[in-house]
């Protein structure tokens, strides 16, 4: 990632723009030394990656087996 400030940022942003997009290159944009904001290639989420919490439930039942009657709840 390449360190800018926010003049330069502002000067160069489509030059910048055209890097990210045609190198996958990063960009940290800093105010008086401190990092403010990346300019980061963007990528689009696929569903097809599990959540990384979803990943870890565990169901130890079969969640499509049907309830017996024991199971049911009572009525009020």
């Amino acid at each position: 990632m390449e360190t800018v400030n926010v003049h330069e940022a502002k000067t160069h942003l489509s030059a910048m723009l055209a890097e990210v997009e045609s190198q996958g290159k990063s960009f940290v944009v800093c105010r008086h030394g401190k990092p403010v904001a990346a300019l980061v290639p963007y990528r689009k989420k696929t569903r097809l990656e599990p959540h990384p919490v979803m990943s870890r439930i565990e169901l130890r039942y079969d969640p499509t087996e049907p309830l017996t009657e024991d199971e049911w709840p009572t009525a009020l």
